[in-house]
């Protein structure tokens, strides 16, 4: 059986009567050129997915009769990962990578060595990737995105999760331990941007009690940094 066309509907618009509208339209009637009896697949984002009969078609929407519905729950142990900001070349990649592995939520947060500022219109297209990226490797929980304007905010929003840990290139002593991400309340791990932390930012962090790591010898690029830690995070996951 062929594998089936998917889409995203958001969880405010998951009700009856079911409709697609806007891009996933365009997508639909002029990129797949579906037409009426077809089955597809949607999902929330929040963990809700089902399969939906194409009812009808019209010139701005299309309506959808439900077949089956199901509920993916939320993963045991919530991975976040606070990134510094870092220029967009690579953004794409990480948002991809933290859809494929798992990852519960991003933060993006101002550092003292980010290139540029956090745009303020930039979720829009955030969420556009973080769903063309869950399409494409069938997730059905989408990473929240949230940004702050420094490592303070960021500190203090982390104050009730269970583990935190500073991805820290000058600790050499202490590698990462993936059971470390592993807890109930919740796990943060701060990167730094492109360029690494300063040692104000690492210092606040540590004041915070956040526990200081290394990911090994090499000074890694943002994204790869970002993907080594979701990597360790699942690989705990699936031994659980």
């Amino acid at each position: 059986m062929s594998r089936l066309n998917s889409f995203y509907l958001a969880p405010v618009l998951w009700r009856e009567p079911f409709l697609l509208e806007g891009e996933e339209f365009h997508h639909l009637t002029r990129v797949l050129r579906a037409k009426a009896g077809e089955t597809v697949r949607l999902f929330d984002g929040q963990g809700r997915w089902g399969l939906f009969r194409i009812d009808r078609i019209d010139k701005r929407d299309a309506g959808l009769n439900l077949i089956e519905e199901y509920a993916v729950p939320a993963p045991a142990s919530p991975l976040t990962l606070a990134v510094g900001w870092s220029k967009g070349l690579r953004r794409g990649f990480l948002l991809e990578k933290a859809v494929e592995l798992g990852a519960s939520a991003i933060w993006f947060w101002q550092a003292a060595r980010s290139q540029g500022d956090i745009p303020e219109e930039g979720k829009q297209g955030w969420d556009r990737q973080l769903a063309a990226a869950a399409k494409q490797c069938g997730a059905v929980w989408l990473p929240g995105i949230r940004t702050f304007r420094g490592p303070l905010e960021v500190a203090r929003a982390a104050g009730d999760m269970g583990s935190r840990v500073l991805c820290w290139e000058k600790e050499d002593a202490r590698l990462m331990d993936p059971e470390a991400l592993m807890d109930s309340r919740g796990s943060v791990a701060v990167l730094g941007p492109e360029g690494g932390l300063d040692d104000k930012e690492a210092r606040l962090f540590l004041d915070h009690g956040f526990t200081p790591v290394s990911l090994g010898p090499s000074i890694l690029r943002f994204e790869t940094a970002a993907t080594f830690v979701l990597s360790l995070h699942l690989w705990a996951a699936s031994r659980k």
